[in-house]
């Protein structure tokens, strides 16, 4: 993706930290010349030298038939908001700020030993603070079977993009402003980006 200099994140720790807590992506493939894209939750893990997402889909999907070869396209996204050039100490336009990462690779699908593993991962981060968690060992063989509707699959990372577009190139009197007037949005997503414009400040 673009990404101006002024917006570009290369710290892989930021990056992986950002993935974790936004887990919920995107991955994109193509059929033909044709985009398909599935939403859904992918979890990054690290085997040896190499990082891989994880995740499944429904057997139904065909995308996961896409997997092969070719490369596939992941992207996550953190808050986003619009800015309003009302906000500058002197004229400008509007924009829209938010945080996005883009992860390239290459899809394989996983044995149902591996998804298997890989869904007791997932109600681990997901269950483990909740009373009657989830677990995988908790659910009948009737449940269990339900494994065989869906499809588990791995994309080995080749790259990592991350744009962090949050009003770096503006001076603090600006930033400090946005953050306040973010603040005062209706919106959820406003509020939270202010949050993270706020974190990124004090670092």
């Amino acid at each position: 993706m673009y990404i101006p200099k002024h917006f570009k994140v290369t710290d892989f720790d930021e990056i992986r930290d950002f993935i974790q807590t936004n887990s919920f992506g995107t991955i994109l493939t193509t059929k033909q010349g044709k985009p398909i894209a599935t939403h859904l939750p992918l979890e990054l893990h690290k085997q040896g030298d190499d990082y891989y997402l994880t995740g499944h889909l429904a057997y139904a999907n065909y995308q996961w038939k896409t997997f092969g070869d070719d490369p596939v396209l992941v992207m996550y996204q953190g808050p986003h908001a619009y800015i309003s050039s009302s906000w500058y100490k002197f004229e400008n336009v509007p924009t829209w700020n938010y945080q996005a990462v883009h992860v390239y690779g290459t899809a394989s699908l996983m044995s149902e030993q591996e998804l298997q593993e890989d869904l007791k991962s997932l109600l681990q981060k997901y269950e483990q603070h909740r009373e009657n968690a989830a677990f995988w060992g908790s659910f009948s063989p009737k449940t269990k079977k339900q494994i065989k509707g869906i499809v588990g699959f791995k994309v080995k990372v080749q790259e990592f993009q991350a744009a962090y577009k949050l009003s770096q190139n503006r001076n603090k009197e600006d930033y400090d402003n946005i953050i306040e007037k973010l603040n005062k949005e209706i919106d959820l997503n406003s509020r939270q980006l202010a949050e993270v414009m706020k974190a990124r400040k004090t670092k």
